[in-house]
């Protein structure tokens, strides 16, 4: 597009028109844009903040990467190629855990519960003294069993950490085949007693988690010394663990799966990238209706603007010429109001974020007090991409039909 184009295509889209509602309908096709482009900006924002949150609790249970076997539940800690990835220098801390389902029972309460057996590295791997809700984080004293409960779970149980009843946990002897005549032979016992509870806030941790002692699961579910279903760990922090993920992955081949955070919590991240998605697809659809108001804005303009059209192309403007300033001139309207819109969605979601004027709730009824948000780069390039190219096809659907007499 030539320099004479653009200055024309400015002059128009700034000149005073024949009618006055020209104007009126430029300024009110802007305004509508700016509006969901801004929009746009704080919704994605709010949206960025909600996931950063979940991801902020997670990676409070949630170790840093964590090794399981990509056939079977379990797996030895004494194979070469696990004891390779341990002697890494750049993995700081190891932790081993057994995890399985088994029956708890508190007095005339009783449900299946997810138990994760840890050792005394689990605490330092993760977060878990910060979610501690009630009473303090113990899996042993030194004379008696203790365990740490989700706080759901605790209240679907009828227990707090100010209980001094035990819970009776009933697993199944993984190695023996059932005893039909007797079925209560079947079963490996244990008794513990609650310390805490702990809130991740997800009820996939506080509605079924439950957890004890290494050695007490590797009892309770008939596992050996060296034997775990997973192994946790926490890497320096020289490294990326992007980088150590990869480096481990091919010390152990396929053997072994490793996951970071993310990949631990698949499904929700998924679906949080769906739900954004189909958020940006319905802003999309909002703006594309606030598009058709350059269209009639831009088609007011051709018709106002045909004597200077006439004029041009006797002084040698082509159609091609003339169609592009008018198209550019659409164009403009478009890119003003999502510049406008633009601004005012990063103000808007700054202030959000640094000062939290929006509360949920009265402030005290929810994880946080007010709205997270979280401005992304790439979110502002997505949402200016969408906004500008919506703007260069409705200002072409009028320009195509643009004849010189």
């Amino acid at each position: 597009m030539s320099q004479l184009e653009r200055h024309i295509a400015w002059r128009y889209i700034f000149s005073k028109k024949s009618h006055n509602a020209i104007n009126i309908v430029s300024g009110v096709s802007a305004a509508a844009v700016g509006v969901v482009t801004a929009a746009m900006v704080c919704v994605l924002s709010v949206m960025n903040g909600f996931g950063s949150l979940i991801e902020t609790m997670f990676s409070q249970f949630d170790p840093q990467l964590r090794i399981t076997a990509t056939t079977g539940k379990s797996f030895s800690i004494t194979d070469e190629s696990i004891q390779s990835v341990i002697a890494l220098p750049f993995v700081e801390l190891v932790s081993q855990t057994i995890e399985e389902t088994a029956l708890i029972r508190y007095q005339e309460h009783q449900l299946p519960a997810h138990l994760m057996g840890v050792d005394d590295n689990f605490r330092q791997l993760t977060s878990i003294d910060s979610i501690i809700t009630d009473g303090k984080y113990s899996v042993y004293d030194g004379a008696f069993e203790r365990a740490v409960l989700g706080r759901g779970l605790a209240g679907q149980i009828g227990i707090n950490a100010h209980f001094v009843g035990g819970i009776h946990i009933y697993a199944p002897k993984r190695t023996e085949r059932v005893n039909l005549m007797r079925p209560d032979q079947s079963f490996n016992e244990a008794t513990v007693f609650i310390s805490s509870t702990f809130a991740v806030n997800q009820v996939k941790y506080d509605d079924a988690y439950m957890l004890i002692s290494l050695p007490l699961a590797r009892e309770l579910f008939d596992y050996d010394s060296v034997t775990v279903t997973a192994l946790n760990l926490q890497l320096s922090p020289s490294i990326s663990t992007k980088r150590a993920k990869k480096q481990i992955q091919h010390l152990l081949a396929e053997k072994y799966v490793v996951q970071d955070r993310y990949e631990q919590q698949a499904d929700f991240f998924r679906i949080l990238k769906i739900e954004k998605l189909l958020t940006v697809l319905l802003m999309t659809f909002i703006l594309l209706i606030a598009c058709f108001n350059i269209i009639s804005s831009l088609s007011m303009l051709i018709i106002d603007k045909k004597a200077d059209i006439r004029i041009l192309s006797n002084l040698g403007a082509d159609q091609t010429t003339i169609r592009k300033i008018f198209l550019f001139e659409g164009w403009l309207i478009c890119s003003l109001g999502a510049a406008i819109g633009l601004v005012v969605g990063l103000f808007l979601s700054l202030i959000q974020e640094h000062f939290g004027l929006i509360k949920l709730g009265n402030g005290t009824e929810y994880v946080i007090s007010s709205y997270p948000v979280e401005v992304q780069a790439v979110d502002i390039l997505i949402v200016a991409v969408v906004v500008l190219l919506l703007g260069l096809i409705s200002a072409w659907y009028p320009v195509r039909k643009l004849r010189i007499e």
